[in-house]
C-alpha cells in the first residue's frame, strides 16, 4: 500500500511545482503622483474637488491596453493595485494642494459647512495606452465660484509618449494626470482673491421717503373780491 501511494504523492508535488513555474506572479501597479511637495501655507485657497467621475471601463482593477484597432485588451502581466478611481482622486488632490500652496483642498463630499472658494467638477472619459500607442487622457472640468456660477468650462485632450511595456505606460498615464492638475491649477488661481459672500458690497439702501411717489398738488379754485357787472 505504501509503494502505491508514494509515486502518487511525488506526481502531485511535481504537478504543483510545474503549475507554479508556469504562472509568474502578476505585477501590481499604482499611478505615479510625482513628487508633490507639502503646501507651505497653513490656510490658502479653499478648493472642493469633486465629484470626479471616471469612465465605466476604468472602474476595475484590470489594467487595459489600447490596441491598434481601437479595442481594449486586459494586460497579461499586471493589474491595478486597488481602486484606480481612488488613485486618481489622491493624485489630483496632492498635486492641486502643492501647486496652489493650500492645505484647504478636499475631496467631495465633505462634511464642512463652509462654502469653498471654488468647486471643481471633473469628468475623465478616457485614460489608457498601448505598447505602440501613446497614453491618452480625455477630460472635462467645470469650475464654480462661491455663488455656484460657472467660471470656467474646458475640454482637455492630452497625450504622452512612452518607451513601451506596462510599467512605462502606467508612468505615462500618471504624467498625464499631473499635467491635468497643472492646467487646472492655472485656471483656479485667478479665483483666489474673490470677495467672500459676507464682504460683498450691498446695494445702497434707498430712503423710504424717496421711494414714496411725490404727491401732486391739488388745484383749488381761487376766490377773489371782484364782481362782474352786466349792462
Amino acid at each position: 500500500m505504501t509503494f502505491l501511494r508514494l509515486p502518487a504523492l511525488l506526481l502531485t508535488g511535481a504537478l504543483a511545482l510545474a503549475g507554479c513555474a508556469g504562472h509568474a506572479p502578476v505585477a501590481l501597479y499604482q499611478l505615479d503622483s510625482g513628487n508633490p511637495g507639502q503646501p507651505r501655507a497653513s490656510s490658502g485657497m479653499s478648493v472642493l474637488l469633486g465629484p470626479v467621475a471616471i469612465a465605466d471601463y476604468l472602474q476595475h482593477d484590470t489594467l487595459l491596453q489600447r490596441q491598434p484597432d481601437g479595442s481594449l485588451r486586459a494586460a497579461s502581466d499586471g493589474r491595478w493595485a486597488g481602486s484606480l478611481s481612488a488613485d486618481i482622486d489622491q493624485l489630483l488632490l496632492r498635486q492641486l494642494a502643492w501647486r496652489l500652496d493650500s492645505s484647504r483642498v478636499s475631496l467631495a463630499p465633505t462634511p464642512s459647512a463652509s462654502t469653498p472658494d471654488v468647486q471643481v467638477q471633473l469628468s475623465i472619459t478616457r485614460l489608457d495606452s498601448g505598447d505602440n500607442l501613446p497614453a491618452v487622457l480625455d477630460a472635462q472640468w467645470r469650475v464654480l465660484d462661491r455663488r455656484g456660477q460657472v467660471r470656467d468650462n474646458r475640454i482637455v485632450h492630452l497625450e504622452q509618449k512612452h518607451l513601451g511595456g506596462t510599467a512605462a505606460q502606467v508612468k505615462a498615464q500618471g504624467l498625464l494626470l499631473q499635467r491635468l492638475a497643472e492646467q487646472l491649477s492655472v485656471a483656479l488661481k485667478p479665483l483666489a482673491n474673490q470677495p467672500a459672500l459676507a464682504d460683498e458690497k450691498k446695494a445702497p439702501k434707498v430712503p423710504k421717503e424717496a421711494m414714496e411717489r411725490p404727491k401732486m398738488p391739488i388745484a383749488a379754485p381761487v376766490r377773489t373780491e371782484m364782481e362782474i357787472f352786466r349792462f
